[in-house]
Parts: C-alpha cells; sequence; structure tokens
C-alpha cells in the first residue's frame, strides 16, 4: 500500500475517532486532513502550471483539452 494510501487512512480514522469528543482534537484533526489536501493541491498545480512565476497559463500541448490542465 502506498504511503499516500496509508496517510489518507490515517487521516480518515483521526477524523472518525475524535468526532463527538469536545476536546479539540476534531478540529485538530480537521485541520491536519485539510493540510494534507493542501499539499495534494500544490503538487498538482505545480504538475499542470508549467507557465512560470508569474502563474500565467502554459501553452498547449498538440491534442492537449483545456479542461484537462
Amino acid at each position: 500500500m502506498s504511503s499516500d494510501t496509508e496517510k489518507h487512512q490515517q487521516l480518515l480514522s483521526a477524523l472518525r475517532a475524535a468526532q463527538g469528543k469536545g476536546d479539540g482534537s476534531f478540529e485538530e484533526a480537521v485541520t491536519r486532513a485539510f493540510e494534507h489536501v493542501f499539499e495534494h493541491l500544490d503538487r498538482l498545480h505545480s504538475h499542470v502550471s508549467q507557465g512560470g512565476p508569474d502563474g500565467e497559463d502554459r501553452h498547449l500541448k498538440p491534442g492537449e483539452s483545456p479542461t484537462l490542465r
């Protein structure tokens, strides 16, 4: 199993375990889950956005759909 899949399972387990406790653990688990989501989004953005430091869109490759960037 990939370490990322394991991480997802750990995050979900932490959320389930913390539900209804009222001690702040649920908020901590949500924060960790969102941090992980943002890591994924950063990696995705880095992968698809090769436009440079100013963030401009890169040119489409031949046959590439603009909706799949």
